[in-house]
């Protein structure tokens, strides 16, 4: 596997600046067109007015790299990942940080285009949740590659949207496996936990 393009923080910090606005616009707006009761000609003068900015950005679209490289931190930039994804729309985003002891956790909040059940989180969305941060824990703030195996969530009760936080450990590490632990919590404690075993890929086991 070839190594990511790196980019340099000032470049990093200048995309982050002009692109994060853009796409806290974009989720502003997806939440705004579920809730809307708009009369019909507003309805269509928003959908026009949707269309035209579109139809700007794709004016000039690239194939540039996604998966960058922080030329300072070592680690990987990824600006459409659906968890974390500073360039996604639909990531919520989490902001993951991670503790002295190894831990990682982030708090967020997720609205009405995260929800399955009503008043409650997709199903689905907690386990992108959950994947994302066992993940990252595993892989030590995603600086060494291991990728998700197997996952296993038990959802305990519904998870309401609004303030969540997710919290992940890694119990013990086995080779070329780390083996992570983690939940959901509102304010009455979990809602969905999970365990998962995270693979080093071949590719990358010469390098360790």
């Amino acid at each position: 596997m070839q190594p990511f393009p790196e980019i340099t923080a000032d470049e990093h910090d200048r995309q982050r600046d002009l692109y994060g606005p853009l796409t806290a616009a974009i989720r502003r707006l997806v939440d705004a067109g579920i809730r809307t009761g708009a009369d019909a000609d507003t309805v269509r003068t928003a959908q026009a007015a949707i269309e035209a900015a579109a139809e700007a950005l794709e004016g000039r679209q690239h194939d540039a790299p996604r998966t960058l490289l922080h030329a300072e931190t070592g680690r990987p930039v990824t600006w459409a990942d659906p968890a974390i994804g500073l360039r996604n729309a639909i990531a919520p985003p989490l902001h993951i940080e991670h503790d002295e002891d190894g831990r990682c956790w982030s708090e967020f909040s997720l609205g009405m285009p995260y929800e399955g059940p009503p008043g409650r989180v997709h199903g689905g969305i907690c386990a992108l949740v959950l994947d994302h941060i066992l993940g990252e824990v595993a892989s030590e703030g995603l600086v060494k590659p291991r990728f998700t195996g197997t996952l296993t969530l038990r959802y305990r009760r519904g998870t309401p949207l609004g303030p969540l936080r997710a919290e992940a450990w890694v119990d013990r590490i086995d080779g070329v496996k780390a083996f992570a632990r983690g939940h959901i919590l509102d304010a009455e404690g979990p809602t969905v936990e999970a365990e998962g075993i995270f693979v080093m890929p071949a590719w990358a086991r010469p390098a360790v």
